[in-house]
């Protein structure tokens, strides 16, 4: 027996009819289309995800490879610089342009101080390298601040005033007072390495003439303050007296760390290849 439908027993007036609005159209459902766009538009999006992650791992190496090739320069140049403090002295040339590619290499000159004018830059340390090894790795150590002495040298044979950093005295004995012992008179020889004007480091103080206090070595102002050429030279160790300044204060090594950036950079670009890789390729090894 066929069912008939509850309509059917309904009158005729009754019967719901359905209802069409003569300005509205029927239009197919887009249900099925958008969802075939969305996986195409996430693989778009992952596939773009994982192109940009890579650059990462690329850039890291890409530094790591250039810390490389910078320690090989910076190497090379302790090296020559080394080379340079060791060579054999030459006198002073009195042309300040040849002086100029004559940075730490030592020269020789003869004449007497001027211990009237000397300046003082502070503070600083004194260059020991054999304390320095005996140290290394210590968390105190016992090094005592004090100053670099830098006096005016008048050199007889090229009739020249230039600056001499005769070297480290303590604090205490920064006075010319408390070392007379070691205020030389009179004409000297000695052996001093060249040195050229430095530019002032961030935050390091402003030199301060007034004071007599010098924190970077600024030739210029240093040798219109004292009336010479602007020419400085660090003594060498065999310039000390007893009671005097300690000379051989040039340090010639240079900041190295390119060791730690290679290996933080190289580092950092395994880390990221491994983590790139278990997220991108381990849903392709069983394709």
């Amino acid at each position: 027996m066929r069912r008939q439908s509850w309509h059917s027993f309904l009158p005729e007036n009754q019967r719901r009819r359905p209802v069409f609005s003569p300005g509205l159209a029927w239009r197919p459902s887009r249900c099925g289309s958008s969802a075939a766009e969305a996986p195409a538009t996430k693989v778009e999006d992952n596939s773009f995800l994982q192109w940009f992650l890579l650059l990462i791992p690329v850039t890291a190496f890409g530094l790591g490879t250039w810390q490389v090739q910078r320690r090989k320069w910076k190497l090379k140049l302790i090296a020559e610089l080394e080379s340079r403090v060791m060579a054999e002295p030459v006198p002073l040339p009195a042309d300040l342009i040849e002086l100029k590619s004559l940075e730490y290499r030592p020269v020789r000159v003869r004449g007497h101080f001027d211990h009237s004018k000397e300046l003082y830059m502070m503070p600083r340390t004194i260059v020991d390298p054999a304390r320095e090894a005996r140290e290394a790795g210590r968390l105190s150590s016992s090094v005592q601040s004090g100053a670099h002495v830098i006096t005016p040298f008048h050199c007889t044979d090229l009739g020249v005033t230039i600056l001499v950093n005769r070297g480290f005295v303590p604090r205490k004995k920064v006075n010319p007072d408390t070392r007379q012992k070691g205020q030389i008179e009179g004409d000297v020889e000695l052996v001093g390495i060249v040195r050229l004007a430095e530019t002032r480091k961030p935050f390091v103080p402003e030199n301060n003439p007034e004071r007599n206090h010098w924190h970077y070595r600024d030739l210029e102002a240093m040798a219109k303050f004292t009336g010479t050429d602007p020419i400085f030279i660090d003594a060498d160790f065999k310039s000390t007296v007893p009671g005097g300044p300690v000379g051989g204060q040039t340090r010639v090594t240079l900041r190295n760390e390119h060791m730690q950036y290679i290996v933080t950079w190289y580092g950092l670009c395994a880390a990221t290849s491994y983590l790139w890789a278990k997220k991108f390729l381990r849903g392709t090894r069983g394709m």
